[in-house]
């Protein structure tokens, strides 16, 4: 980054239309929103990044927890071409298992990376928006273009989420990167691996599970847990399951699995 750009993107901090840093969004869960300092900042960027391909769904379901939970009832989805091609559309059962009606869902597709993020950059500059989730697939993202989206929901207030299909080896100035993955479901040899993210309103018997690792925290620790979500508070809750959670392995790829 030169030296011209760097004093822009300083100006740009500090612009006159830049609103107040609204209030965190809690979990519900002490342990994390302890580290979190209080909740999820709104007016911020956040990556979530699946575990693996296979663990797209779950990220997916992660990140949609994590946005229905924005106080505007509007919402935004914007993903690549590529994305809706391999993976498939966002599913109404799914996004209602969140509690969250589909018809507040705005989806929008690109074909390039570039107009993915110019359509993020000017979704989280409406205040009539609470929550945009932009869905990309393997690849680097460049610093400018993450802290241009940073701006941008740092003016608006906009809870940003950058969902990734895999896990990223690129350094990032997000506020928190979470890697997802599915974790085992209440009933044996059932688990989320369908696009629909959750069980539906007529299976409660069947929670959504997920293995969150906060591996990017720039105002705290770090961590990891096994979250469900609970239809009944329609909010993620602790898994009562008596079992740690492995941190996730980087840049282990030579590796040969029996």
């Amino acid at each position: 980054m030169d030296k011209q750009l760097r004093q822009h993107l300083l100006a740009l901090q500090k612009a006159p239309g830049m609103v107040d840093r609204p209030s965190p969004l809690p979990l519900g869960i002490p342990a994390i929103d302890k580290v979190l300092g209080g909740g999820l900042m709104r007016g911020a960027l956040h990556e979530i990044a699946s575990a693996g391909e296979i663990h797209l769904p779950a990220a997916a379901g992660f990140a949609l927890g994590l946005a229905v939970s924005a106080p505007s009832p509007r919402m935004l989805w914007i993903t690549e071409d590529m994305g809706l091609a391999e993976s498939g559309a966002p599913h109404g059962a799914g996004i209602d298992a969140f509690g969250f009606a589909p018809e507040r869902l705005v989806t929008v597709s690109t074909v390039h990376r570039r107009d993915l993020l110019w359509a993020m950059e000017e979704a989280l500059r409406c205040r009539a928006v609470g929550a945009v989730i932009g869905e990309m697939r393997a690849g680097e993202i460049g610093t400018v273009a993450v802290r241009r989206l940073s701006l941008a929901a740092a003016e608006s207030g906009t809870l940003a989420l950058l969902l990734r299909a895999a896990t990223p080896n690129d350094a990032s100035t997000a506020t928190t990167r979470w890697v997802v993955g599915a974790a085992s479901s209440i009933i044996p040899g059932r688990e989320q691996s369908e696009r629909t993210f959750g069980p539906s309103r007529n299976d409660r018997e069947i929670r959504s599970r997920f293995t969150t690792h906060l591996v990017r925290n720039r105002h705290g620790p770090t961590g990891s847990w096994i979250l469900e979500w609970s239809d009944n508070d329609e909010r993620f809750i602790l898994t009562t399951l008596a079992q740690s959670v492995a941190a996730p392995i980087f840049n282990r790829s030579h590796r040969q699995v029996a």
